[in-house]
């Protein structure tokens, strides 16, 4: 297979430094409101990337499940590779890809455990399966099978049968909260629009174009 020949042209648009707002906050609501509005499949799926101790990244995609001008939160179990990653060094970089939109958007910050009570929250709005799930997975760690995992499953099943399923005291929630944004909208040629918001010495979020 030749992927040299794997190429597209960026159409959909451009950006320009007065489509922007001056609150990056704002201007993701903006995007992020127009990829639900344009029916982009999981818009809330976003890359999650780690440093280990020894400086090797790591990424997957994780969901945001909520967000406000105090960061960005997503939910995990606190014995898996990231959180243990994020115990060392707790900067990271999240990423949104909307490329029915031929949009990104990259996020640097420092992440922070959101509170047990927050956690408590989110974790009772989530269907049975998952909350069962979640006390099933002890994510990361190596398994024999997938049927060990099922098996699991059914003895949570008949344990929590009778009554509600507890927050797992290993599971919750992280807020990244940035200093960095960086909004990226394709364009022709390869000429793509990317604009940078950074905090000043101020705490004032200033805006920048960068070369594509």
């Amino acid at each position: 297979m030749d992927i040299f020949e794997f190429r597209n042209e960026y159409l959909k648009g451009g950006l320009s430094r007065s489509d922007l707002d001056p609150n990056p906050f704002k201007q993701f609501e903006q995007w992020f409101s127009h990829a639900c509005d344009c029916g982009v499949k999981e818009p809330n799926a976003m890359a999650v990337s780690t440093v280990s101790a020894d400086g090797a990244p790591s990424s997957r995609v994780v969901l945001l499940k909520s967000w406000d001008e105090n960061g960005f939160v997503f939910y995990t179990n606190y014995t898996s590779q990231k959180a243990r990653e994020i115990a060392q060094n707790p900067k990271v970089s999240l990423l949104f890809a909307w490329f029915d939109l031929e949009r990104q958007l990259r996020i640097n910050g420092v992440a922070q455990k959101v509170s047990a009570a927050e956690s408590l929250r989110y974790f009772l709005s989530r269907p049975r399966g998952s909350r069962l799930g979640a006390w099933v997975s002890r994510q990361s760690s190596i398994i024999t099978s997938r049927s060990l995992l099922e098996m699991q499953f059914e003895k949570m099943k008949r344990k929590f049968a009778d009554g509600q399923i507890p927050l797992p005291d290993f599971w919750g929630g992280f807020r990244v909260v940035p200093s960095y944004f960086e909004f990226w909208q394709g364009r022709e040629n390869r000429l793509h629009d990317r604009f940078a918001y950074a905090k000043n010495g101020g705490g004032e979020w200033e805006i920048s174009r960068l070369a594509p």
